[in-house]
Formats: C-alpha cells, structure tokens, sequence
C-alpha cells in the first residue's frame, strides 16, 4: 500500500517561474492537449463519399417532341416575356451524376437553332438539360 503522506514536504513549495519565458496562457495550454487532425480532408471527404446524386433520366421521342412544342410555343409569344417554370438537370462537378433544379423564370430569349434559354437575368439555359416546361402560356396553348 502506498504512502498517503509521501508528497507532504513538497506539496506547498513555491511554484517555479522561468525568468527567460513568459507565463503561458490557459488558452495556449488547452490547445496544445486539444485533439489534431491527423488525417487532413478525411471528414470532407467522408462526407463526399456519403453524398448522393441523381443520374440523368433521358426523354423518349414522344416526351421530346412534347418539349419542343413547348419551346416553339415560347418561342412564338417571345414578346410577351412568359414566365414559366423550368425543370432541368445540373451535372455535379465531382460525382457521376447531378440533381434536378426546378426554377420560375421569364424567358428573354429563345434559340431553338443554338439550343439555348436566356432568362431576363441573362441566364444560360442549355435545351437538352430542360426536361419539364410548364407556365400559364403553355397552359393556354395546349
């Protein structure tokens, strides 16, 4: 059994203080216990890993030539503006795959010949990405 009493003769010394370094910080101490990162990137790349996307769903001849009329009916009231709701695939920049972004916009433009949707924002939107227009013009039409 070990002595309780064997510390008492030093246990109420002065505390030593180096003369050629300053105290250390609470804050400083802690952190030089405080966990590392061994593994640089490893939890983002877990959660990379984790993350899911979609894979492209491709139309069928009938779906596309349904599209197309929609297009070319915006196209024909482009004076107007419509505003419709577009629903199109953005490719991920790591995976294979992407997801389905559904945006409201009015149409600025319309190049059916380039293949391109240009908002009143002046956003790009490429044809064969749209999967699903739909707007209270398309309604009236079909």
């Amino acid at each position: 059994m070990k002595d309780p009493h064997r510390y008492d003769k030093i246990i109420y010394l002065p505390r030593f203080v180096s003369r050629n370094r300053k105290h250390m910080s609470n804050y400083d101490r802690a952190a030089q216990f405080a966990p590392f990162d061994a593994l640089t990137g490893y939890d983002e790349a877990i959660e990379e890993t984790g993350r899911t996307t979609d894979n492209e769903v491709f139309l069928s001849e009938s779906e596309l030539e349904d599209l197309d009329m929609r297009f070319k009916i915006i196209a024909e009231n482009i004076d107007q503006r419509p505003e419709v709701i577009i629903r199109y695939f953005v490719k991920d920049l790591y995976k294979d795959g992407g997801s389905y972004v559904e945006e409201m916009i009015r149409v600025k433009r319309i190049d059916l010949v380039m293949r391109i949707l240009i908002s009143e924002e002046n956003r790009r939107y490429d044809l064969d990405y749209i999967c699903e227009v739909n707007g209270a013009l398309i309604d009236k039409y079909l």
